[in-house]
């Protein structure tokens, strides 16, 4: 397994984005908008600016990742005609897409029960899907299982270097946008967006404090931070369900998430519904629970964060219809 540190991470992320810049220049990614609010500024009685995500292609930051990962196979001089991967939400999609990009077959696991809309839309980007096992779990499992028999590579969502990296280049966007941040705000589940992004930021701006944040109800990687090793334990429902469920014992996001979170949040549900109002009726965009979480967070910390320049990434904006009708009624 590749072992990274803060310091060389940020380099690596720092000449990926350099490869990236072709991808920009045939519109594989979108530099997304650093967009300032003047009605979250005013809560703060600071800076407020959104990284905006949720207008990145598939409706999510995972694009970045995944493409990443997939253009780094295709340049090892290796002949690779598919790869494969579990998720029943975003990290699919972004491996479809990013497949479709490398015009190569792209296979999706998925547990029971998923989303009907969701995987409407791996589809809708040439996925294979497969339906197996009861949970992410069980649909990882069989996954892992196949790339490892028939030597097809398996794209993780967060615990792979590339897949950092490729995270990482919001963090080298948000230095060209603006001049300086204070503070920075990501949501926490694997880590990879929190790892790709803190690492490249505080390799530039040293004194940036950056602040995690997850659902109340699903919080393994906070709770591990604070128990120094990652911790195996049960997730309740929730709205951020971008950033629910467990993390692999192995994953290389756990140092550096202990490395580079300054301070957590955890945030209810009533939290989250809120904040997502407020951001929708104010920003007039929509926005998934997991950013939902970050919006919260933000508010939450308004006495902390007085007189500060603050980014918050809105990490996507795929929301069911249902869903949303929950949180604006």
């Amino acid at each position: 397994m590749f072992t990274f540190s803060m310091s060389n991470i940020a380099p690596t992320i720092t000449a990926q984005l350099a490869m990236l810049i072709i991808f920009y220049s045939i519109s594989f990614i979108r530099r997304t908008t650093f967009s300032y609010s003047e009605v979250f500024s005013k809560l703060i009685d600071g800076e407020v600016y959104f990284k905006l995500e949720n207008q990145q292609f598939t409706g999510s930051f995972k694009a970045r990742g995944a493409l990443n990962k997939i253009l780094t196979l295709n340049e090892s001089g290796k002949s690779i005609s598919s790869v494969i991967s579990a998720s029943t939400g975003n990290h699919g999609a972004a491996v479809a897409y990013a497949a479709r990009q490398a015009n190569i077959e792209c296979n999706i696991y998925v547990p029971k029960g998923s989303s009907k809309a969701k995987l409407s839309k791996m589809k809708n980007y040439g996925a294979n899907i497969t339906v197996f096992g009861n949970d992410c779990v069980e649909a990882e499992a069989k996954a892992r299982g196949l790339s490892d028999k028939k030597l097809i590579p398996y794209v993780s969502p967060y615990n792979d270097f590339h897949v950092v990296a490729g995270q990482g280049t919001i963090g080298t966007e948000i230095k060209s946008q603006i001049e300086k941040l204070d503070v920075i705000i990501i949501s926490l589940g694997g880590g990879g967006l929190m790892a790709g992004t803190a690492s490249y930021l505080k390799s530039v701006w040293p004194n940036i404090r950056v602040i995690g944040c997850s659902p109340l109800n699903s919080a393994v990687m906070i709770h591990s931070i604070e128990a120094g090793k990652i911790l195996e334990l049960e997730s309740l429902p929730t709205l951020s369900d971008g950033t629910a469920g467990g993390v692999e014992i192995d994953s290389i996001t756990f140092s550096l998430c202990r490395k580079l979170v300054n301070e957590t949040f955890l945030l209810s549900e009533k939290e989250i519904k809120d904040a997502m109002v407020l951001y929708i009726e104010n920003e007039h965009q929509l926005l998934e629970g997991a950013a939902g979480t970050a919006v919260a967070a933000l508010i939450k910390a308004k006495d902390k964060l007085k007189g500060k320049k603050v980014g918050v990434v809105i990490c996507g904006g795929n929301i069911a219809v249902d869903t949303l009708r929950k949180v604006i009624s």
